[in-house]
């Protein structure tokens, strides 16, 4: 069995790997730290919850010491599709870069840009970014990635499904055409397959585990709800299951509003994240959820990646996802690091081809469940609210 010892990282990573508690690497660990070190490009396909983030990560910052530069210039970037999923990955490189000699910088939209600004005019060694204000950055001239050695695309699916192919082709053009470009993502649709082929050079593939299949340790459930209903299975799972940390995914911002303050009203420590929220509130929220202030999260899909909380032991679809990639990715929230854990989706009559899709795509038929009579009835909540009548 291999360990971190054996994989070629020098001393200082070394401390910060112990100090972290890890001692033998994931798969995708083991096998794209050693093919990055030599230099390669590198597409890593893997599940989420698998430790993609110390798998370029670790490599990155050994790559730089290899080369110990004097130069106020951004030598690596990497590149997110949201700005949770940026906080991670800069949370990560400054743990495992702790030892180590480089400043890093985490840039995303709704925080300020004169903040962004004076530290880039300090010089950093790496940037962790999303696209948009990466983009804004470069434009300014506060950002030149002309001396970039490594260029890192991290959940390049999600960034396709976001669109943000184009702003991805301009980053990729300011860059030296010799750098080394590492690609991670969940799953390898052709978008990704075509990106590759024009950027990268004979890239090495690593594939682990199967596209299409949850972790093992997820326990997949699915209850046969009316919308009208949902609120009401919601509140009893809630009650009746034994609970760590619960994510309630809702299809739309509105909804997951009203979930929220309907599951405050019964008692139940709840916080909301969503794109309409700031990136205080968003940060607050999360804050709360890690540290176990609160015990459920409600929130859109902008929580269906880059969510780095543990021990979350239920996700639950109160709306059944559309995609079914979605799916893999909501409930790879929870079972990670080979942890059990419990994904339960509700699905309305006109949501049940989307969960047909989903047993098409990992070839597993759910056993259909009902809403049991002893499910108390609480009210149709998730009706807006009616406006009063005007005066005439």
């Amino acid at each position: 069995m291999r360990t971190f010892d054996t994989l070629g990282l020098p001393e200082p990573l070394h401390r910060s790997i112990h100090e972290a508690g890890y001692q033998t690497p994931t798969p995708i660990q083991a096998q794209a730290i050693p093919a990055i070190l030599e230099g390669h490009d590198l597409i890593g396909c893997a599940q989420t919850g698998t430790g993609k983030t110390a798998a370029f990560v670790l490599p990155m910052l050994a790559r730089l010491m290899e080369s110990p530069s004097q130069s106020r210039h951004v030598r690596a970037l990497v590149v997110t599709p949201t700005r949770e999923l940026a906080q991670q990955v800069a949370s990560s490189t400054k743990k495992y870069g702790k030892y180590t000699p480089f400043r890093s910088l985490c840039i995303y939209g709704g925080a300020g840009m004169q903040s962004q600004e004076r530290a880039l005019r300090r010089g950093v060694s790496i940037v962790i970014a999303t696209p948009g204000r990466l983009l804004d950055h470069v434009r300014r001239g506060n950002l030149n990635l002309s001396h970039l050695g490594i260029l890192v695309l991290d959940e390049a699916d999600r960034m396709m499904d976001m669109g943000f192919l184009p702003d991805i082709r301009k980053i990729v053009h300011a860059t030296p055409r010799d750098r080394q470009t590492l690609l991670f993502s969940a799953t390898m649709p052709e978008a990704i397959q075509r990106l590759s082929t024009s950027i990268m050079r004979e890239p090495r593939h690593i594939e682990v585990g199967e596209r299409r299949q949850p972790a093992e340790t997820v326990n997949q459930q699915v209850f046969m709800a009316p919308h009208a209903r949902k609120l009401d299975l919601l509140i009893h799972l809630l009650k009746t299951e034994e609970t760590e940390r619960v994510l309630v995914f809702s299809r739309t911002k509105a909804r997951a509003d009203r979930i929220q303050r309907k599951l405050t009203h019964m008692g139940f420590k709840t916080e909301v994240l969503h794109s309409n929220r700031t990136q205080g509130q968003r940060q607050k929220a999360l804050q709360a959820f890690k540290s176990g202030h609160v015990n459920v999260l409600v929130a859109t899909d902008v929580a269906a990646r880059g969510l780095d909380v543990e021990n979350i032991s239920h996700v639950i679809n109160f709306d059944t996802p559309e995609q079914p990639e979605n799916y893999i990715h909501r409930i790879g929230r929870t079972g990670r690091a080979e942890a059990a854990g419990e994904a339960i989706t509700f699905v309305a009559n006109d949501e049940f081809r989307y969960l047909k899709n989903i047993e098409r795509h990992i070839g597993k038929r759910f056993l259909r469940r009902m809403v049991r009579p002893e499910v108390e009835h609480y009210g149709n909540a998730m009706e807006r609210p009616r406006r009063p009548a005007r005066r005439r």
